[in-house]
């Protein structure tokens, strides 16, 4: 039989904790600027999920009844109820150009998940990738691998389009818009 007091320490300490942010995490509210898929602004700073690109806005899918949908903002509506749905915190994990890059988590029930993993994995958004082609975090490739195999998300539309080949595609072309 277990004692009264292990049983209370063990059951406070899975229970998550959803007054405060961990030390080092900032919440990410609603009233965020979403920017993109993977991108926001707050506070005039601007924000980037790290190791992720969505759809990029002005591009477009084919939906099942045939219209044509602009697939960055299917990524910007997904981001958006995350935020709204999961309460999701940050931490800064690097900075480059007046863009600060974080890391998310999301709290479903009693569960903290990587805000990248759940866009990746539901299949809208993407695995980034650097200037020769690899992606910034591996293991958010293989996600993203997954979810093409299992179509879900806008893998499931056949002329969606990974967005690192159109701006591999405009940088060549010296382009900077869709």
């Amino acid at each position: 039989m277990k004692s009264p007091a292990l049983f209370v320490s063990l059951t406070i300490g899975l229970t998550p904790v959803t007054a405060a942010p961990p030390k080092g995490y900032f919440e990410l509210k609603p009233g965020v600027t979403l920017e993109s898929g993977d991108s926001w602004q707050y506070s005039g700073r601007h924000f980037r999920l790290f190791g992720v690109q969505a759809c990029l806005r002005g591009t477009v899918y084919t939906d099942r009844s045939g219209a044509r949908r602009d697939c960055g903002e299917a990524s910007l509506a997904v981001l958006a109820a995350y935020i709204a749905d999961t309460h999701p915190v940050c931490a800064q994990v690097g900075r480059s150009a007046g863009t600060v890059f974080v890391s998310c988590y999301a709290t479903i029930g009693a569960d903290r998940l990587d805000l990248a993993n759940l866009m990746i994995s539901s299949g809208f958004a993407f695995a980034s990738l650097d200037g020769r082609g690899l992606p910034h975090h591996a293991s958010y490739a293989v996600v993203e691998q997954a979810a093409r195999e299992k179509k879900v998300g806008l893998w499931q539309f056949d002329d969606v389009q990974h967005p690192a080949l159109l701006l591999g595609q405009r940088a060549a072309d010296g382009r900077t818009s869709p």
